[in-house]
């Protein structure tokens, strides 16, 4: 007998740990590796760098969500970039079409959310107004606005790869 389906990530009560105001960031970035999970695993790489239409490759969502978390979540800790951060930046398009190529970019992505809730559990909510700075130019931002982008700039790039996997999968059904 199949289970039934669990509820959403923020229909399933608070994240152990998490500052209440936070939540949300958590549920967000939980919801993402679950779904991204579901319908990547079973891709086989030239469909993880498949570019329908001219669209973003899912690989490339999946790694730049990853990516993007790590870089967001180091200007919320007030820090700059490192030169390893800037180096995976430049590679975040760049194909994996080796027979793991699914796992490792579930790996990558599941490191970064791990790391994004660690640092979510220690982050006090009385810091969340403090401003930062963004890139280079240093624009300005908040704790707050900085996390609550990261988890909005993850979901939006898990959508649009699980759309994007959809879509080769249904070209893939229809041959």
């Amino acid at each position: 007998m199949v289970g039934k389906p669990l509820p959403e990530v923020w229909m399933r009560g608070p994240v152990p740990g998490i500052p209440a105001l936070l939540q949300p960031v958590a549920h967000s970035l939980l919801q993402c590796q679950e779904e991204l999970h579901a319908h990547l695993a079973a891709l086989q790489p030239a469909a993880l760098w498949a570019r329908p239409g001219g669209a973003a490759a899912v690989g490339f969502h999946v790694r730049h969500a990853a990516g993007s978390l790590d870089r967001l979540f180091t200007y919320a800790r007030g820090e700059a970039l490192s030169p390893a951060q800037y180096a995976a930046l430049k590679v975040e398009g760049d194909p994996d079409l080796s027979v793991e190529a699914a796992a490792t970019l579930l790996s990558g992505l599941d490191a970064a959310i791990e790391a994004a809730l660690a640092q979510l559990r220690r982050t006090g909510e009385e810091t969340l107004l403090e401003p930062r700075g963004v890139g280079r130019a240093r624009l300005p931002s908040t704790v707050l606005g900085l996390l609550f982008h990261a988890a909005e700039h993850t979901q939006r790039h898990a959508g649009q790869a699980v759309t994007t996997a959809r879509i080769i999968a249904a070209g893939e059904a229809g041959r």
